[in-house]
């Protein structure tokens, strides 16, 4: 049984004018909700007015704000604008007639605007992270590597996005005459729309380099977390970015969405594979590309001469970091018959360890899930799995006695094709243990189904592993690492095959995929064609144009 915690210690984040108040005082709200004490219905008020929305609207068109519900406790959490699609058009319209402007500045003006904003990221983590933890219920360290992760990619684009993006100069089509040169322009008015699961990574992630490639940028906040959003929103500001580059709006995904995909000129979407389907046929209509990373069923392997203990321990982290709520993790682990029983019982041993609670503090190694709809599709999935002959090896069940919406770190043995949990993306703390008996069986188990997020090779041969990797359909395979090497590494990219998406965040392609390749090509001297009009001036240009092109042929030129 995994450890457990119920307290709710105060976060030691300082409010905005350098406070901290008191949780032993009758009146802080520490002692009655799981709100961070420092967040007050003032700052709140403040964060909101970054929501695009015109709050003079009534009638049919204005919806009611929508109030999500805090994991920990399950108590309101704030009241959020909800936007229509004049909203949207009306962020649009103010995002494309700024941009230009934007667009204009020098690279290096962006990158100061963007390194600012990582200092202030920096400087003021605790707040962020008590509101990712107040919106999301997950883990303090879990929420603290969304931070460390926004840092690395701010640092990354702002130091790389010259090269990234600049001029490549190609040979012409008549040597030394023709100069040619490609160069990168924006899109003009991206769309990002993200999930609640990481609202500052994938929340913000996606924006920096978007704006960086001189963009302006319309985000879709989940209301599970927006306040997130619109902290980060606020700190950009402060940073030095002007209002109508990075605009938010709020509202269903149906309506609000849709009037998004809509409008602009290039869309960043991060959820289910279902959604990103209709996202991306929506696109297509109005033939605006799209960056998609959906749904995953990931693998890991762990090979006969792979070091047990050390597979173990990756494996756990792999598979219940955030609660398992996240695109890649590990949910099938296919282990080498001659090791299975060793590792199981290591599995097993360091599952059970694991510490669940609700704390602002480093104290618990795994949170709550994040909306009574995860956790009942994590019941369902074991549940059906155990009613239809599996077996539970660790976890198993919710824990209402620390919190409403925890669930142990469950590990399954004997899951069979006939069950949901199978196949299926549970996003949520289960894994499934299989045996195999070679590698070509565990290449052939590892790609089975139609996600091709992420995968994990353990073995002490990398050379062999590597092979092993190559074969396997994923976008990323990590060996001797569950998940993160391969996320962390952000001068690589980072996306999905089959089901699991189009395009890459992180690289080359992650920030060059918010801009068009525009070719400039400028002639010298001669015309491309016969000097003069005219049957026998063409003939004689064409007679000379084939004998350059067989000379260029017998000079092996291109």
């Amino acid at each position: 049984m995994a450890t457990e915690q119920d307290h709710i210690p105060a976060p030691d984040s300082p409010a905005p004018d350098g406070s901290t108040p008191d949780p032993s005082a009758p009146d802080s709200p520490v002692a009655k909700t799981a709100r961070p004490p420092w967040v007050t219905d003032e700052l709140i008020t403040q964060w909101c007015t970054w929501v695009r929305r015109d709050a003079t609207r009534h009638g049919p068109d204005s919806a009611e704000p929508v109030t999500a519900l805090a994991p920990y406790d399950l108590a309101p959490i704030a009241a959020v604008p909800t936007c229509a699609p004049k909203d949207v058009a009306a962020a649009v319209a103010g995002a494309r007639a700024r941009q230009p402007q934007w667009a204009g500045t020098t690279l290096r003006h962006r990158g100061d605007v963007v390194l600012a904003f990582h200092d202030l990221l920096l400087e003021r983590q605790d707040q962020v992270i008590d509101l990712i933890q107040w919106e999301t219920g997950k883990a303090r360290y879990h929420a603290w590597q969304e931070v460390a992760q926004v840092a690395a990619i701010a640092r990354h684009y702002a130091r790389r996005a010259r090269h990234y993006l600049a001029p490549h100069h190609v040979r012409g089509m008549v040597p030394g005459l023709t100069k040619v040169k490609e160069v990168r322009v924006p899109k003009g008015v991206v769309g990002v729309i993200s999930p609640w699961n990481y609202p500052l990574y994938l929340g913000v992630g996606d924006v920096l380099p978007a704006l960086l490639a001189g963009n302006a940028v319309i985000s879709k906040a989940d209301f599970q977390t927006a306040l997130t959003m619109l902290w980060t929103r606020a700190l950009m500001a402060e940073a030095g970015l002007p209002a109508d580059l990075w605009q938010i709006v709020a509202g269903p995904g149906a309506v609000v969405g849709t009037a998004l995909v809509d409008a602009v000129d290039f869309v960043c979407f991060t959820g289910s594979t279902a959604t990103g389907r209709t996202v991306a046929e929506r696109a297509a209509k109005r033939l605006v590309g799209v960056s998609l990373e959906l749904g995953g069923k990931n693998p890991l392997i762990v090979r006969e001469d792979a070091d047990v203990a050390a597979a173990a321990a990756g494996t756990v982290v792999a598979a219940f970091a955030n609660t398992g709520q996240m695109c890649i993790h590990i949910e099938r682990v296919y282990v080498h018959e001659k090791v299975y029983d060793a590792f199981r019982a290591e599995l097993v041993r360091a599952t059970q360890a694991l510490t669940l609670g609700r704390s602002y503090d480093y104290s618990a190694d795994i949170g709550s899930l994040t909306s009574a709809v995860q956790l009942a599709a994590v019941e369902a999935h074991v549940d059906g799995a155990v009613a239809k002959g599996a077996t539970v090896l660790a976890g198993g069940r919710a824990r209402p006695d620390i919190g409403p919406l925890f669930y142990e770190p469950t590990v399954l043995e004997g899951v069979t094709p006939e069950m949901v949990v199978c196949d299926e993306e549970t996003f949520g703390p289960v894994l499934s243990l299989y045996a195999y008996g070679a590698d070509n069986e565990a290449v052939g188990l590892a790609n089975q189904g139609t996600y091709g997020l992420s995968a994990s090779i353990w073995s002490k041969d990398s050379r062999e592993a590597g092979r092993m990797a190559g074969r396997i359909r994923a976008g990323s395979v990590n060996i001797n690492d569950g998940a993160a090497a391969a996320a962390g590494s952000i001068e690589a990219g980072m996306g999905g095959m089959g089901d699991s998406g189009l395009g890459r965040r992180h690289g080359a392609e992650g920030i060059r995929k918010y801009t068009e390749s525009q070719t400039i090509a400028t002639q010298r001297l001669l015309p491309l064609g016969p000097p003069k009009p005219g049957q026998s001036a063409v003939e004689r240009f064409v007679r000379r144009t084939n004998g350059q092109l067989a000379l260029l042929r017998r000079l092996r030129v291109r």
